[in-house]
């Protein structure tokens, strides 16, 4: 019969159950991540710039830059509640029915799961679009996932009016 040399004591076992409960939750964590830091360090500046790229091609309305950041599946679903699919939204900017005169992003919080990141974000538009005014305050979220290329492509959006407390809509 084989003994152990060193016997848990209760104490001992409970500092081995911790541990253990450590070492599970950081390759847990590690996991969820899906990347090394220094990957999601550089991948976050990627996705930062593709965000300003968005805003700017929104602003201008540069069809092309547009074309280049969404997914060729890529759907929007608009504060009212359309849907909109990238050749919906490529000939909105085409047309000129969709215009911003200034948008300003905040609030942005980037967070990955492997091949994609989330984007959460505050929106600050002066614009029409074609179902209205669009002048306002907006959470946004904007999902990221990188090509079979290694590039990130935007496959989907949402975006929900931020309420005042003296708002009656």
């Amino acid at each position: 019969m084989l003994r152990s040399v060193y016997p848990l004591s209760k104490s001992g076992s409970s500092l081995l159950t911790a541990g253990l409960l450590l070492v599970l939750s950081t390759t847990s964590a590690a996991q969820q991540n899906g990347m090394p830091r220094s990957e999601r360090h550089e991948s976050r500046h990627e996705i930062d710039q593709l965000e300003e790229d968005w805003r700017e091609a929104s602003l201008k309305g540069n069809i092309a830059a547009m074309d280049a950041l969404l997914a060729d599946d890529y759907m929007a679903i608009t504060a009212a509640g359309t849907l909109l699919s990238k050749d919906q939204t490529l000939a909105n900017l085409r047309k000129g029915t969709i215009h911003f005169a200034s948008l300003e992003l905040s609030d942005r919080k980037v967070r990955f799961y492997g091949r994609t990141a989330v984007v959460t974000s505050i929106a600050k538009v002066d614009g029409v679009t074609p179902e209205g005014d669009l002048s306002g305050s907006y959470r946004y979220t904007r999902v990221y996932v990188r090509d079979p290329q290694g590039k990130w492509k935007i496959v989907s959006f949402e975006a929900s009016r931020i309420r005042e407390p003296d708002d009656k809509k």
